[in-house]
């Protein structure tokens, strides 16, 4: 199964609190809701698709909490992206979850999360996705499990936060499979291990 990770980054490398001031306002981040000014239909239609293409999701413990709280009953206008997201199997990376999770059809990664991943990627075809989840990206990143990087990169530099890449010594390369120019500015860029 092929690990792909989907984000929306600042031209800084910031991933931390995209949608909202709420979001995640740790370390004193002030710039919470920054991404969404840049979404337009293009960038819209790119999310779907890649909502489609997943067979599975795999979250970290706060971005799975905040989609459970809101993507199984949310309203009518929004079951274009809600239900791929309940209705394929989601994968949780938690320390203090346990199972049976709230949100059915997801369930906890037994174990530390690299190497669950790992045996999940042994298993088969299709596509994992890890939405937001930057800690668990980043770990995952460092121990080279992720097979593609879908990042939204949009034309703002946010100077603090957290982001995206792990700090390493290592060199790694990537080849970019496809990038598309918004109406806003941010470029919609498909990665994949080099």
């Amino acid at each position: 199964m092929k690990v792909v990770a989907d984000e929306w980054m600042s031209l800084d490398g910031v991933v931390q609190s995209p949608s909202g001031p709420d979001e995640d306002a740790g370390d004193g981040f002030i710039h919470g809701g920054w991404h969404m000014r840049y979404f337009e239909p293009v960038s819209q239609q790119w999310v779907l698709d890649g909502l489609h293409a997943a067979t599975a999701f795999l979250y970290g413990r706060r971005t799975y909490e905040a989609f459970a709280a809101h993507w199984p009953t949310a309203g009518p206008q929004e079951q274009m992206v809600a239900e791929p997201i309940n209705s394929k199997p989601r994968y949780v990376a938690s320390r203090t979850l346990r199972d049976p999770l709230p949100w059915s059809g997801s369930s906890v990664l037994e174990g530390d999360a690299v190497t669950a991943v790992a045996k999940l990627r042994a298993q088969g075809d299709g596509e994992l996705h890890v939405v937001g989840s930057a800690d668990l990206v980043r770990r995952l990143l460092a121990a080279d499990q992720i097979d593609e990087l879908r990042l939204m990169i949009d034309p703002v530099l946010l100077g603090s936060g957290k982001r995206l890449f792990p700090t390493t010594r290592d060199l790694t390369t990537w080849q970019l499979a496809s990038s598309v120019a918004t109406s806003t500015g941010a470029l919609l860029t498909t990665y994949a291990r080099g």
